[in-house]
């Protein structure tokens, strides 16, 4: 059995942004927009290359990789 507010929750959810959302965005949005006023973060020029992905695999890597970009070796099966 599904607790209650497991579907009062994602109803009322949709019914905000499907019905209520659009008459009430044009109001808040000038008063969101006062608030977050950042600008989204942009990628320097001197990015580390082998962290830049150009959609290829290095050969021998596994995919796994650590926060500061080594690359860790994976278990393997042996037959």
């Amino acid at each position: 059995m599904v607790c209650i507010p497991c579907i009062v929750i994602p109803v009322l959810l949709w019914v905000y942004k499907r019905f209520l959302e659009p008459f009430i965005y044009p109001f808040i949005s000038p008063i969101i927009n006062t608030f977050w006023t950042k600008k989204a973060v942009q990628e320097t020029g001197t990015v580390d290359q082998n962290l830049k992905s150009n959609g290829t695999c290095k050969p021998g890597s596994n995919g796994e990789v650590t926060a500061n970009g080594s690359t860790i070796a994976g278990d393997k099966k042996t037959d």
